[in-house]
């Protein structure tokens, strides 16, 4: 049940708008924050030289503050925002999708936990097709096949 609901394209569309209402909120008000997201959903322009981006961790955490804050831009389903990496400060633009941001985080807590998961595309089978299989399957033991009036 939690599962389907977490999953649901209703929920997931809800915690969209919620992070996107809160990202704004945030800059509106110059509240420094912190967002946590799987850095495969992140993408760099210019992209970051090997040795920066091996230090990423799968879940990693952007620390939005100065001119990184004052970058920020909410477009298009997406948040992006100028930032330097390493010890010689590269720059690059950081860009990820709105429903990929796992939490927002002020001050070591979190104000925003994002829990619902990306809904799934499943192929519906015809309702035929899954009765036509179920049937075939409980008639394939010859003990059911008594239970079956003729």
């Amino acid at each position: 049940m939690l599962e389907g609901l977490l999953g649901s394209e209703e929920f997931h569309g809800q915690m969209k708008r919620h992070a996107k209402e809160v990202l704004e909120l945030l800059l509106k008000r110059g509240v420094n924050f912190s967002i946590l997201t799987n850095i495969s959903d992140v993408s760099f322009d210019p992209a970051l030289p090997a040795q920066i981006s091996q230090n990423f961790k799968p879940i990693t955490m952007f620390f939005l503050a100065g001119y990184t804050f004052e970058s920020t831009q909410i477009y298009n389903g997406k948040i992006s925002f100028e930032a330097g990496f390493g010890n010689d400060n590269f720059g690059s633009l950081v860009s990820l999708p709105i429903e990929a941001i796992l939490q927002i985080i002020i001050e070591e807590i979190p104000i925003f936990i994002n829990l619902s998961t990306p809904p799934k595309v499943v192929a519906q089978i015809p309702k035929e097709t899954g009765i036509k299989r179920s049937m075939e399957a409980l008639m394939s033991n010859p003990n059911n096949q008594k239970l079956i009036k003729k």
